[in-house]
């Protein structure tokens, strides 16, 4: 069987936009945001196109002073490009244990398989939900970004939550065109918090297997 042909997201989102940038509507976005430093580069491509209101639903970081940390940073980057009184702000917090119960079974996977699909799922179908209760036509979110997940996976996923709410998902691929490494200019100039893992006690568990001479949240067990 031929391998999947990998699509450009991000070309699909910069043909939305030039459309956008006709008709001068700005459709209203809900987008998931897990960092500040994940946030700069879509906020840079997105906000002159779109009614954006963010979401941060992230019940997947571990431990509570990593997910305070995390939150904490984004506002100020909020508050660093003078936005943060001026865009709702969305943070729905769930317990953490509870979030975790049914991803508990891939706990021995590495990062980027089921457990991780299973997460991202739960997270943006947290979103849609939301999106659909207060008439938003968008959903999206700035974890593309990252380097160390999968766009093609989180649009599929993305995908299939569009067609089971009815709200258009926004496609991306925020790490192309070097949005990664623009992220982590900014980051550097604006002194943001980079975290070391994706957020859960596995990823964690896996920095530290991988980095034993500088281990992070050690105090955990």
């Amino acid at each position: 069987m031929p391998q999947e042909r990998n699509i450009n997201y991000q070309k699909q989102l910069l043909s939305l936009i030039d459309e956008l940038k006709l008709n001068g509507r700005k459709p209203r976005l809900l987008l998931h945001v897990c960092c500040g430093p994940c946030f700069s580069i879509p906020w840079r491509i997105l906000h002159d196109y779109f009614d954006i209101t963010i979401m941060y639903y992230n019940p997947n970081i571990y431990p509570d002073s990593e997910y305070e940390l995390r939150l904490s940073e984004l506002k100020r980057y909020l508050d660093l490009i003078h936005m943060l009184d001026k865009l709702t702000f969305i943070e729905d917090r769930e317990d953490y244990d509870t979030f975790m119960t049914d991803l508990r079974e891939y706990a021995s996977e590495k990062e980027g398989h089921n457990r991780c699909r299973l997460c991202i799922t739960k997270r943006l179908s947290h979103a849609f939900e939301y999106a659909k209760e207060h008439d938003f036509e968008y959903v999206g979110t700035v974890m593309t970004i990252s380097r160390y997940k999968n766009a093609q996976d989180i649009n599929k996923i993305g995908k299939e939550l569009e067609a089971k709410y009815g709200i258009k998902y926004l496609y991306s691929d925020f790490k192309k065109n070097n949005g990664y490494e623009d992220s982590l200019i900014i980051s550097k100039n604006c002194n943001l918090y980079c975290q070391k893992y994706c957020g859960c006690e596995y990823s964690l568990r896996d920095y530290n297997e991988r980095n034993p001479d500088s281990q992070i949240h050690s105090e955990i067990k």
